[in-house]
């Protein structure tokens, strides 16, 4: 390794966001990509070509020779979710910290033997929820954060609603791995609920809700899987909040996330993936009231402008790189935040999923 601070990536699977990540650790100061793997040679070839990876980047004709390459320090693993926890422990059974697309498992039971397997081996492990990297996000946490005293404060959060949507085409519906039972099992809910979730979780400061409820409004395939759902979270503790979700395959996009508190409010529609990769806003709301005869508002929400110096999926392997080398030059042990909030993610999934499985009665965390 010429320089000993490079953190090296290996990808396991050519699927489509593989394209992104890769261009993501050649954006990132601190990390480089060493291999990747397909279960053919070829399609690892054709990958490599299409996307114009460099020359020293290992091409394998399966995922196994890339959790044996003895340079790589972290895998990328982009499969179905039914294969995360087989790939994941065999990666950190291999000593390699592990970056996994979500959903991050089937359910949490099988999350738990991933993280297990993290734990035991001394590996960092880590979602793909990129929008958490992004410094809008912590701009918008230190708003949320505030004393409720603070002037600036949004106050007690009352309610929040997320959304993730997006139109398909037939051939989507028919043939894409998330909406086959034996590759990806929750569908929309655990393809674009997660991040509902998840939004919903971190407003909150991932504080588990009392109650999940699903709606009834449920649209299925005929196999089975969620195309379109409704959910509701409610936080009796330290003050009532409900939440909102609703992810979709049959909807124009949207990527909604409001947070309404007692005294303010946040809005912004590209939670997920910001309108453009160098900058992006949010609405911020304080004491707003109707003015007089209600024909008007007394305050437009003030339009706050954040700029990124990379973009949010290089800034997350830039974050994964710093601790995996903080444990590998540093001697740190791995960063327990991403595990828990991953598994707090997982928890609700599985309680939305069960909600419905009891004919959307409330189920308690």
């Amino acid at each position: 390794m010429s320089d000993n601070k490079t953190v090296r990536f290996g990808i396991l699977g050519c699927a489509t966001i593989a394209r992104k990540l890769a261009r993501a650790i050649s954006l990132a100061p601190n990390t480089t990509l060493s291999a990747i793997g397909s279960r053919s040679i070829t399609k690892a070839e054709t990958f490599a070509a299409a996307n114009n990876l460099p020359a020293t980047v290992r091409i394998y004709g399966s995922y196994d020779q890339v959790l044996e390459d003895a340079d790589v320090d972290v895998v990328y693993i982009p499969l179905p979710a039914s294969m995360h926890v087989r790939w994941v422990v065999a990666a950190a059974e291999k000593k390699k910290h592990v970056l996994v697309e979500k959903p991050a498992a089937v359910d949490v039971a099988e999350l738990d033997r991933i993280v297990e397997a993290c734990e035991v081996n001394g590996v960092q492990f880590m979602d793909g929820s990129m929008w958490l990297h992004h410094p809008r996000t912590g701009c918008m946490q230190e708003l949320l954060s505030l004393s409720h005293s603070h002037s600036k404060s949004v106050g007690p959060i009352h309610f929040i609603h997320s959304s993730s949507t997006m139109p398909t085409t037939p051939e989507f519906l028919e043939n894409n791995i998330r909406v086959k039972p034996d590759l990806d099992s929750l569908g929309a809910l655990g393809d674009l609920g997660w991040y509902c979730i998840g939004a919903a979780l971190w407003a909150k400061g991932y504080q588990l809700p009392t109650t999940v409820t699903a709606l009834p409004d449920v649209t299925r395939n005929a196999a089975g899987i969620i195309l379109s759902i409704t959910a509701s979270m409610q936080w009796d503790q330290p003050s009532q909040t409900i939440a909102t979700i609703h992810c979709s395959f049959l909807s124009y996009t949207s990527m909604d996330l409001a947070v309404c508190g007692s005294n303010g409010s946040l809005h912004l529609k590209d939670f997920i993936i910001p309108y453009q990769e160098t900058s992006a806003s949010f609405d911020f709301t304080l004491g707003a009231k109707f003015v007089d005869l209600h024909i008007g508002w007394n305050v437009r929400p003030e339009e706050v402008h954040v700029a990124n110096n990379l973009p949010q999926e290089a800034l997350m392997v830039q974050e994964l790189a710093r601790l995996v080398s903080s444990i590998r030059d540093g001697g740190n042990r791995p960063a327990t935040k991403w595990p828990e909030i991953t598994r707090k993610t997982q928890l609700v999934v599985d309680a939305v999923k069960k909600s419905l499985e009891l004919g959307c009665k409330p189920v308690a965390l």
